[in-house]
């Protein structure tokens, strides 16, 4: 017999073998979750196989990113109703060497939260929305699958002067940007989401139950801004409700490169950290025509503000921390802190806040574009020279497929030391420096990855060192991967380090206590101490 005909008997072999083995493990958790629930017709509900005509509906409905794709998709996609029904799928996942994957909002960078090369299932948090608010005691139990709009409409409803600090876009879930830091448009005055989280309901390993008492305060530690997939299961936050004024002012103000926008950006790094708490100055910046020269591109430097009180009190704010930005009143809006978050996320001017509990159900299955992002911190000014450079790369990719959004810290950020928790972000950074870039094409990938990555390699000259520090809800792969099976300690330092800085080694350590067997685990999960080598 040829060695090509052994071969080709051999991958045969292997394909019939491996899907003999696929059903036969999905047929066993199946039969698993039935037996480990009182009510079987309750759990048919929430199974979703690829036998399903919803399959590929709900698969792909929190999934916009077209750059994550994977030939591995769930042999089962599971949409709980309540904590039980999460007990018995940790437990037949565990029992049948299923991988899980948590599914909030669907928003994370990389994909881990549907996609896995070994067999997996997909825990989908949709059905775990609920958001109870306690005005009198000012705090809010929070189910992991809401999403940031609901939340945030919610707190609205029942308060004019009650808030929470998280991000921006309002179809973003709790659940993942909760336990990665969170950053808004009030941190300045208020820090992290993660900061303002003062309980929680997690389900481990072993399928208990745990509450911020019961869990301890290291793995309650670890949660807030180290990722909680790498622990457990979280089902629902409690947090504390920040008093706000009625009136809140916004703007947004754009400058060119005709505009002087370079001298600009430049004299904002020297001061957007330091200004007021309760002024937030985030710029973006983008390369687009320029309304000055016909058929000739520029850079344009978007300043945009969120302020916590009115308009008389921010002109003498911003005529003595950035005058060169020229504001006048009628740059400004003042309006309610609500209706900000829907300036803030983009919307027309007049839409409803009523928008901000449904958006999400309006961009389900909205695959639009292929994506990639990074991040880096900055702790001295870029010079001008530097921020030229930038402007020269900007003109080597598409018209508006690429942006820099620059987000100011100080403030309230850098009160807390770097170990208050895993989010180590803190005093001695000015700011955040998100990079993005969209495109439209597959056969287009390679060429913008190569793009934000050149752009990445020359930004090392004025980022953060030693590590060179990063976001974790901004995933990036191209920091590090851990291994498909149990990854190395050494390993997943490359990347954990850049995250979590000195605390990455408390993270493996409280993971080591709480899930030895690694069985909560991804291609940028802490890995247990057990796997140290």
């Amino acid at each position: 017999m040829t060695t090509f005909k052994k071969l080709t008997i051999f991958l045969f072999l292997s394909i019939c073998l491996s899907s003999s083995w696929a059903n036969n493990t999905h047929d066993d958790f199946l039969k698993c979750l039935s037996q480990k629930t009182m009510n079987s017709n309750s759990m048919s509900q929430v199974i979703i196989t690829p036998k399903n005509s919803s399959y590929s509906t709900i698969y792909n409905s929190f999934s916009g990113n077209l750059r994550i794709t994977s030939d591995f998709k769930p042999s089962i996609i599971f949409t709980p109703n309540d904590e039980s029904q999460i007990q018995a799928a940790i437990h037949c996942s565990k029992k049948h060497d299923l991988q899980i994957r948590i599914r909030g909002g669907g928003h994370d960078y990389e994909g881990l939260s549907y996609i896995s090369e070994i067999p997996f299932v997909i825990i989908d948090l949709r059905n775990l929305r609920s958001i109870s608010i306690d005005t009198e005691d000012k705090t809010a139990w929070i189910q992991a699958g809401a999403t940031l709009g609901e939340v945030y409409y919610r707190i609205a409803e029942k308060s004019k002067t009650l808030a929470f600090v998280a991000g921006v876009c309002p179809t973003v879930g709790v659940g993942g940007h909760f336990s990665g830091g969170g950053y808004g448009m009030m941190s300045r005055k208020f820090g992290t989401a993660a900061d303002n989280i003062i309980d929680a309901k997690l389900i481990d390993a072993n399928g208990k139950i745990h509450d911020r008492e019961s869990m301890g305060e290291d793995l309650f530690w670890a949660i807030r801004g180290g990722g909680g997939t790498s622990f457990g299961l979280i089902t629902s936050w409690k947090v504390k409700l920040l008093d706000i004024p009625e009136k809140v002012t916004v703007f947004n103000v754009t400058r060119t490169l005709e505009q002087n926008a370079t001298q600009l950006v430049y004299k904002w790094q020297h001061i957007a950290h330091k200004v007021d708490d309760s002024l937030l100055l985030r710029l973006f910046l983008r390369s687009s025509q320029s309304p000055f020269s016909r058929g000739q591109r520029t850079i344009h430097a978007f300043f945009t503000t969120l302020f916590l009180g009115g308009v008389d009190e921010l002109l003498p704010e911003m005529r003595k921390s950035f005058p060169e930005l020229g504001l006048v009143k009628e740059d400004c809006i003042e309006m309610s802190w609500i209706e900000s978050i829907l300036f803030f996320a983009g919307f027309p001017s007049g839409s409803p806040i009523e928008l901000l509990p449904i958006i999400w159900k309006l961009t389900t299955n909205n695959q639009t574009g292929f994506f990639k992002g990074k991040s880096d911190y900055v702790q001295r000014p870029i010079s001008i020279n530097g921020l030229e450079g930038i402007w020269k790369l900007f003109n080597q990719v598409g018209e508006n497929a690429a942006e820099l959004q620059l987000s100011p810290y100080g403030g309230e950020l850098s009160e807390f030391s770097e170990s208050e928790t895993p989010f180590p972000h803190r005093d001695g950074n000015i700011f955040m420096i998100h990079y993005s870039v969209n495109w439209e094409k597959m056969e287009s990938s390679e060429k913008h990855l190569s793009w934000i990555r050149k752009l990445y390699g020359y930004m090392a000259r004025y980022v953060s060192k030693s590590p060179r520090a990063a976001y974790f809800n901004y995933r990036d792969l191209d920091l590090g991967v851990n291994n498909k099976g149990n990854t190395s300690y050494a390993q997943a330092r490359i990347w954990g380090e850049k995250y979590f800085k000195n605390n990455f080694d408390r993270l493996v350590k409280v993971k080591t206590k709480v899930d030895p067997t690694n069985f909560f685990r991804n291609e940028q999960s802490i890995p247990p101490l057990l796997s140290k080598a």
